[in-house]
């Protein structure tokens, strides 16, 4: 009996030591170390001065927060670059004016759009490699100035969240 007690414990201890469990969702490759993310440029027709560096610092701190992954210059076990295309605001919700003064809007869309191309160089059957376009959004009311550096941070986590799950998550 003892013998198939230590059998079962030595076996169970060679699986789960090569086994990795995480609990953010990510399954990167045991291999895979590095990570070089690039500066993603603003291409976008409107250009808000800090939105390249905001962008690129929210991915890598997701990164660094959610793996095991040193971001890393140069050559790596995988790249994460691209550009910002689209930063816009669009009404959506109209409200009616008196007499023949323009209709105005009480809600206002911000838009947040980037271009990602992801290599591993590594496990490709993991992380397979990708070039997708993601954009987030989200509404607001007031004056356009006041809530931009506001709304930004929270339009980058669900973007750096999609990109982050599109990468690492496999779903």
């Amino acid at each position: 009996m003892k013998k198939v007690l230590c059998f079962v414990m030595i076996m169970s201890a060679m699986v789960w030591s090569s086994c990795s469990v995480t609990l953010s969702g990510a399954s990167i490759p045991v291999d895979m170390k590095t990570i070089n993310v690039a500066f993603f440029e603003n291409n976008a027709p409107l250009v808000v001065n800090n939105l390249s560096t905001l962008f690129t610092e929210a991915l890598k701190d997701r990164i660094r927060s959610q793996s095991r992954l040193s971001i890393v210059r140069g050559e790596a076990d995988a790249t994460l670059e691209g550009t910002i295309t689209g930063f816009n605001y669009a009404p959506v919700s109209i409200q009616a004016t008196n007499g023949n003064q323009a209709p105005i809007a009480t809600a206002t869309r911000l838009t947040i759009t980037v271009s990602v191309k992801y290599v591993n160089f590594k496990d490709k059957k993991k992380s397979p490699d990708f070039e997708q376009t993601f954009s987030r959004y989200t509404d607001f009311t007031g004056d356009i100035n006041s809530n931009e550096q506001r709304l930004i941070p929270i339009i980058n986590q669900q973007l750096t969240e999609d990109i982050f799950n599109k990468a690492f998550a496999n779903w």
